[in-house]
């Protein structure tokens, strides 16, 4: 499952000679300021319990570059004698702030001996920026005011990691999981404890913040969530959780993840051994409004930067859902445009009269102006190693209608080697391609573990448009075990619990 283009990878941390680490990437990029926020925590060796500090550098992006400041730590975000963790940064788009949350436990306790004994190390904390990172306010420890007395049964808990939400009604989401103790011996030693994931959130712009209920059936660690608006206008909370059962699993809140529906395995996301952290970003489809030209002899028609008609065949032959987002597309004429791929199997006019199902009736042919009532529906793109036997090649996979959890594409794989953890954010840019006019350029950015011979020596960062996400999807189905490489297993050994 190799792919022949990889983009531009720029290494923002790496390990030191002397031990030191950087894993657990978070990403935040904040629009008003043109600027990312990479995080990252500072380990004295790979282990979870050598944790120390969580560090940041700034970029401020260009277009199709980023200007890199040098590496700090983020020195507030800290707890007297406990070790910074699982940074999850969100941004307030009303207030202007960026809250950086993350986990405080106490000495070098480990995430096993917590879930062994019963015996919570983790503190709720969060500090806050007003000025983009720049500098950073006074540490608040949220454990008592939130969670209360309800610690008692959770064994541990963490964020993230990686980045929260805002929803359109302000809400801010943080996500986050627990290992709940479900019983206990007479004798107080652990019985059972059962991962959960579930939410923290605010309706006050941080003032105050509640935890909601927890996915309810199947077992669900580190995860990530998306606001998913489809075509009705109708809205729901997408939550993309790590899991122990081969694969991951998705859950939808329909209360703005107050609360979860039963989650459902995502047979097409895989996960080797215990899993591994993922992460997902939600991003409005690549339509163009008010098009009121018709469809002529000798034009190509273009959405999201690619021809529209290859976008198409591409979809008709890795999707076999039926995917309300992609239905009645509104398009976009260029005149003199490149053609499409020479080894074009479909032809446009049956993409057009047959397609699979309700992709082809719907497919545009003359085009009228976009209705009022029309909701631009959220497609989500999502980045995980790619292999089921170990953590290697990372990939991102494309959705576009991600209720239905078989309505993954295949990954392109990004970079091929050791990898771990990742963190993406979305960024929609103010203009268009210039052979592409009105269509709103959507750029990606992911900040990955990487590495030549272990997925711990370096956090890389790159950049990469939808159109190169689209133009790189495989459109055969390969075997996973093809994308595994044929090294010693010794070398994709995992570090600590994480």
């Amino acid at each position: 499952m190799s792919s022949s283009y990889f983009p531009a990878r720029t290494v923002l941390f790496e390990r030191e000679k002397a031990g030191t680490t950087y894993r657990i990437p978070a990403l935040l990029y904040i629009p008003k300021r043109a600027t990312l926020l990479a995080f990252a925590e500072e380990r004295l060796t790979p282990d979870d319990s050598h944790a120390n500090v969580l560090v940041l550098r700034r970029g401020a992006f260009y277009r199709t570059y980023v200007e890199w400041g040098d590496m700090r730590v983020v020195e507030t975000a800290s707890l007297e004698k406990h070790r910074s963790m699982n940074p999850c940064p969100v941004y307030d788009e009303l207030t202007g702030t960026v809250f950086l949350f993350f986990i405080a436990v106490l000495g070098n306790t480990p995430e096993s001996f917590q879930i062994m004994t019963g015996k919570n190390a983790a503190r709720l904390c969060y500090v806050t920026s007003s000025d983009g990172g720049l500098t950073w306010g006074a540490v608040t420890d949220l454990t008592e005011q939130v969670i209360g007395s309800v610690i008692e049964d959770w064994a541990t808990f963490a964020l993230g990691p990686g980045h929260g939400i805002q929803l359109r009604s302000g809400r801010l989401l943080v996500p986050a999981y627990t290992y709940h103790i479900d019983c206990k011996e007479c004798f107080g030693k652990i019985c059972k404890t059962t991962p959960h994931s579930f939410t923290f959130y605010s309706d006050d712009h941080g003032q105050s913040w509640q935890f909601g209920d927890f996915i309810p059936n199947l077992k669900t660690g580190e995860c990530q969530l998306v606001s998913v608006y489809e075509e009705d206008g109708s809205n729901i909370l997408y939550c993309n959780a790590r899991s122990p059962l081969g694969c991951r699993v998705q859950a939808l809140s329909m209360d703005d993840g107050a609360a979860f529906l039963p989650g459902q395995l995502v047979r097409k996301l895989v996960e080797s051994n215990r899993g591994c952290h993922g992460s997902i970003v939600g991003f409005p489809a690549p339509l163009v409004r008010n098009s009121s030209q018709f469809l002529s002899q000798g034009e190509r028609w273009f959405v999201g930067g690619c021809d529209y008609f290859c976008f198409l065949q591409k979809l008709h032959s890795l999707q076999k859902h039926k995917a309300k987002s992609v239905r009645s597309i509104p398009v976009t004429s260029v005149k003199n445009a490149s053609k499409c791929h020479p080894q074009q199997k479909v032809s446009e006019e049956s993409l057009i009269s047959e397609g699979d199902g309700d992709l082809g009736q719907n497919a545009p042919g003359p085009v009228s102006q976009t209705s009022t009532s029309f909701q631009t529906p959220t497609w989500v793109l999502y980045s995980h190693p790619t292999s089921h036997r170990s953590r290697i090649n990372m990939g991102v996979y494309l959705s576009t209608f991600p209720r239905n959890a078989d309505s993954w594409t295949e990954p392109w794989v990004i970079y091929e080697g050791p990898s771990a953890y990742s963190d993406l954010a979305v960024i929609e840019l103010p203009f268009s391609d210039p052979s592409t006019p009105g269509i709103p350029a959507i750029t990606f950015a992911c900040l990955y573990e990487s590495g030549a011979r272990y997925a711990y020596e370096e956090i890389s960062f790159c950049l990469f448009t939808l159109s190169e996400v689209i133009e790189n999807i495989p459109t055969e189905v390969s075997s996973l075990s093809q994308s595994c490489q044929a090294e010693s297993k010794d070398h994709w050994k995992s570090c600590g619990t994480s």
